[in-house]
């Protein structure tokens, strides 16, 4: 399973965003859905998607990276690949479609690394 780094600066964020793949899980403490998603995320990534980066925001904790991000409903994930917003979810949406929706610009990324 992939460990999902807790990230509560802005500018790490949009770093990290520039420079890789990168899976944002927007989530809060009280969020029952987001803990319960959590790990179902960081299994879909190690299985499907072992060389993106995944990074959980707290948008209890840190309401400005998530307002800056246009998140204002839980859970949300937005998918970057170098730069590039790929997806995005929130609310309530499928497991499946997601990981279709990532599979070929993440191929096509990892193509490029060779």
């Amino acid at each position: 399973m992939i460990n999902m780094e807790t990230i509560n600066n802005l500018e790490k964020l949009h770093q990290a965003t520039r420079d890789s793949a990168l899976f944002i899980l927007f989530g809060g403490e009280h969020c029952n859905v987001c803990h319960a998603l959590r790990p179902q995320l960081a299994n879909m990534l190690a299985k499907h998607f072992p060389q993106m980066q995944a990074v959980y925001v707290d948008c209890e904790a840190s309401p400005e990276i998530c307002a800056q991000h246009s998140v204002f409903s839980l859970p949300a994930v937005k998918v970057y690949i170098e730069g590039m917003l790929i997806t995005e979810d929130a609310r309530a949406f499928s497991l499946s479609e997601l990981q279709q929706r990532i599979e070929r610009p993440y191929r096509i990324w990892l193509e490029q690394q060779d």
